[in-house]
């Protein structure tokens, strides 16, 4: 038994403890909820400001990085110590967030100054500034750190990003409004929610092309990617769009909750975890049965723009 403690603690101190968490974003609360992804119970909650949206995990999961648009700030987070731990005001209209899969950076959509911050989260100062198209929401990084994709929603299109030269290196035209985006695990496909058009651009990343057009429900926010499928939360319909990655075939669409907003698959791609803003929890969905398996409450608003999962 002291042995079996020893471990547990030395798995705390490591962050280990910790992992299985859900970290949503509530904005009208102003305050960050921590779900336990196994019992599917708030674990503890954050007190924020500026009304939280966007999120990233750190590389090692043991910090979130989280916008506050009204704040103009970024806030960091210590997931495990459930305290903040730095803010560093932005001005302009902070939203899509996304980390580096390995350095120290962050990456910040700048929705009414139409750029991209890059944070360094040693110095936590900002070292870069890119200018991209018309209002930038979701981002995202390429697996192997290359390539930031920015969704320039007013512009209608992609910003694809060379993260070595700083410098946007070709845009792609999406449908109407593009909001999340989620790049697939070979680092191949970028999906865009285009939340006017009501469907999803797959973008092939390096022949820089719009390939595929999937329908959805009303006003998609954003995309999860598990088991060779993606999962579209639709705000306007309160349903999930469930459709095969590799055709664009819809293959269900799930009832889901009032105002599906931010969602993200485990590592595993077992399960999805979707943020709904009108109910105030949290959903569980198998990625096989395509069945919702359990909720969580959380606070008012939870918006979980970005990766929340650690």
């Amino acid at each position: 038994m002291i042995g079996l403690a020893l471990v547990a603690l030395a798995q705390y101190l490591c962050g280990g403890a910790s992992a299985g968490e859900a970290l949503i974003t509530n904005q009208p609360a102003d305050s960050l909820s921590i779900v336990d992804t196994g019992t599917m119970k708030t674990v503890a909650d954050v007190k924020l400001s500026g009304k939280p949206a966007g999120i990233a995990m750190s590389p090692d999961k043991r910090f979130a990085y989280i916008s506050a648009p009204d704040g103009q700030e970024l806030i960091e987070v210590d997931a495990v110590a459930r305290t903040v731990t730095r803010r560093l005001k932005l001005g302009g209209g902070p939203l899509g967030i996304a980390a580096h899969p390995t350095r120290a950076e962050i990456y910040i959509a700048d929705w009414y100054a139409h750029k991209i911050a890059i944070i360094d989260t040693v110095t936590f100062t900002v070292v870069a500034e890119i200018q991209v198209g018309q209002s930038p929401s979701g981002l995202a990084v390429t697996p192997d750190g290359t390539r930031l994709i920015s969704a320039d929603r007013d512009s209608d299109q992609i910003s694809i990003i060379d993260l070595a030269k700083r410098a946007v290196v070709a845009t792609v035209a999406t449908g109407k409004r593009p909001f999340g985006v989620t790049i697939d695990a070979e680092g191949r496909f970028a999906y865009t929610a285009n939340v006017a058009s009501d469907d999803v651009s797959a973008i092939d990343i390096a022949a820089q092309k719009n390939v595929r057009t999937i329908k959805t429900g009303r006003r998609p926010y954003a995309v999860a990617l598990a088991s060779g499928r993606g999962f579209v939360t639709d705000q306007y319909s309160g349903t999930v769009t469930v459709f095969e990655a590799a055709t664009g075939a819809v293959a269900q669409t799930l009832e889901a909750c009032d105002h599906p907003e931010g969602i993200e698959a485990d590592a595993a791609e077992a399960y999805v975890y979707v943020a709904c803003w009108g109910d105030n929890i949290v959903l569980k969905i198998d990625t096989k049965t395509l069945q919702i398996i359990a909720k969580a409450s959380v606070g008012d608003g939870p918006r979980a723009f970005g990766k929340f999962l650690r």
